[in-house]
């Protein structure tokens, strides 16, 4: 199947919308030297499946960032994470780091004064299930894939980044939900 392509003053098919797969659900300015930054409303029953994606951003010191669901009502959940990393250095080695029944997902971004990356899937953080996530990631002198589970069947709207060091500056997260 071909993607829809569209050009200025076309109307807009619902045969045509409706195969488009990802939808900016939330974007988020990121402010000056926050130490973390919560995004609410960023999941709800209109998605099964989410990208968030942080860019433009800069830290004030090297640091990984870490991913903590929250209820609508703000509640935080601080167990039942389970994560599994494995990362490789520039020079070729190997590092790998997980977690058992941490208070957060470890590895779901990094930064440093130059920039911030943060690519994370998240699976059924709504659907009062678990919550899958994976993460790619480049740190320090390392790039890093991640794989987590949170363990805890209950449905959360949103969610907190927080640095392992430092603060973060600047940039926007945004998070896309895939079509059901």
């Amino acid at each position: 199947m071909s993607y829809p392509v569209f050009a200025s003053g076309d109307v807009l098919n619902a045969s045509d919308m409706n195969a488009v797969g990802l939808w900016l659900v939330k974007s988020q300015a990121v402010g000056s030297g926050v130490s973390s930054v919560t995004v609410t409303n960023a999941f709800s029953a209109d998605y099964d499946a989410y990208k968030i994606i942080y860019t433009g951003g800069v830290g004030s010191t090297a640091s990984t960032f870490a991913l903590q669901l929250k209820t609508s009502g703000g509640s935080v959940s601080f167990t039942g994470y389970f994560y599994g990393t494995y990362g490789w250095t520039y020079a070729g080695a190997t590092a790998n780091a997980n977690g058992n029944n941490a208070t957060s997902f470890a590895f779901g971004g990094a930064g440093d004064p130059s920039w911030v990356n943060m690519n994370v899937e998240l699976q059924s953080p709504f659907g009062s299930r678990y919550t899958v996530m994976t993460s790619q990631l480049a740190y320090a002198s390392y790039v890093v894939t991640s794989n987590c589970v949170h363990a805890v069947s209950s449905s959360y709207a949103d969610f907190t980044i927080t640095p392992s060091a430092g603060t973060i500056t600047g940039g926007t997260i945004r998070v896309y939900g895939y079509r059901n």
